[in-house]
């Protein structure tokens, strides 16, 4: 049961945000868009009250319910940035609005968006481990040690994120010779001729 509803709650997700994005720059719906996108979580935080419920009714541990505590804490990390980003291509698309920058690729623009993907996936593993937590401790459900491999899997992924967001810091990546940078981006190259 808990494999079809992660599904469902998988598929809500993306068609919520595209119905909130379609009733924004096509409709012209501003506020039903705004209902739609502020309620995104609110998929991911049913899909948990689910599993914690399905638990507390003497289901089995398994790896899906895990699975479903942490699409609430990607949720509550990335979901922000995610619709930023379907906005912005949205917007540009279908609402005449301006193309997406890209990441910003060098020096301490670069560092600084690190730093921002890194603490997204804290708050997102601090969450979702909390949550897993509270799975164990309050639905004496058998099997909950299925969920200790979460542990390891995500304070792994918090070390390396801070890892990558470090080394920018520290070694922070160059542009190519002669390049034109604004915030990180190349803005324009300088020809080989123009060098000598």
């Amino acid at each position: 049961m808990i494999v079809t509803l992660v599904l469902a709650a998988e598929v809500a997700f993306w068609v919520v945000l595209a119905l909130g994005l379609a009733a924004r720059y096509l409709l012209r719906w501003r506020k039903v868009s705004t209902v739609l996108l502020v309620g995104l979580p609110v998929i991911d935080l049913a899909l948990f009250l689910l599993t914690f419920l399905d638990l507390r009714g003497g289901a089995t541990a398994s790896w899906t319910h895990a699975l479903a505590a942490s699409y609430l804490g990607f949720s509550v990390g990335y979901g922000p940035s995610v619709v930023r980003w379907a906005d912005e291509r949205f917007q540009h698309r279908f609402g005449g609005g301006p193309k997406p920058l890209p990441a910003p690729k060098y020096g301490t623009a670069r560092s600084r968006h690190e730093w921002r993907i890194c603490r997204r996936t804290l708050v997102s593993v601090a969450i979702t481990l909390t949550l897993i937590t509270a799975l164990k401790l309050f639905t004496d459900a058998t099997g909950t040690g299925v969920f200790d491999q979460w542990y390891w899997r995500l304070g792994i992924a918090a070390v390396v994120n801070t890892a990558i967001a470090t080394s920018y810091t520290l070694w922070p990546k160059q542009p190519p010779a002669g390049a034109t940078v604004e915030d990180g981006r190349i803005v324009e190259d300088v020809p080989e001729r123009a060098k000598h």
